[in-house]
């Protein structure tokens, strides 16, 4: 059997960093609406958390477009499902514990796509992305237990919290890049 190009190779990797880029798409919209939904809420703490996270998938999704881009593929732009809005607090945390639990799956599978492809670099990148996604996994999981076994009691200690991540980014018209 003949082994696959170089360029066949490289567009199987491409193919997996727009997979996990779809998937950090519609974590960022998900964990977003949470957000929103959390803050109005006026649980505030569980809200500056879970927009934190959204943030690291932000920048998850901005590396492995970096990634594609610099194998010559184009990002996509495309969230890999549908965002569950209106989710009260109970099921956000199991919910949020399943797709960081999909994520790690499926990219040790792109890792192995990228090592039996011969792209250590890209393996390196989604080695680094697992370990983030394992520890937002383990905060869902925290909360997820303490909704359980408290319930309305944990939600009143959080109730009232600030929801502030602390100062906002300039951006860029405010950050002097015009």
């Amino acid at each position: 059997m003949a082994q696959a190009s170089r360029e066949e190779r490289k567009k199987k990797v491409v193919d997996v960093l727009n997979q996990a880029r779809a998937m950090e798409l519609q974590a960022i919209y998900q964990y977003m609406n949470q957000h929103y939904n959390l803050d109005n809420m006026d649980y505030g703490d569980l809200a500056k958390n879970i927009k934190l996270i959204a943030i690291d998938e932000m920048r998850h999704a901005e590396a492995f477009a970096e990634r594609i881009k610099e194998l010559g593929g184009e990002p996509t732009s495309e969230m890999s499902g549908r965002v569950e809005k209106g989710q009260p607090v109970e099921k956000i945390y199991p919910s949020d514990s399943k797709a960081e639990e999909d994520a790690i799956d499926a990219y040790n599978q792109f890792l192995r796509v990228c090592m039996d492809n011969g792209d250590s670099i890209t393996a390196k990148l989604f080695e680094t992305i697992i370990d983030e996604e394992q520890k937002h996994l383990n905060y869902f999981d925290n909360v997820n237990d303490h909704l359980e076994r408290l319930g309305g009691a944990y939600l009143a200690k959080i109730a009232g919290t600030p929801a502030s991540t602390g100062p906002a980014s300039k951006g860029f018209v405010i950050g002097g890049g015009e």
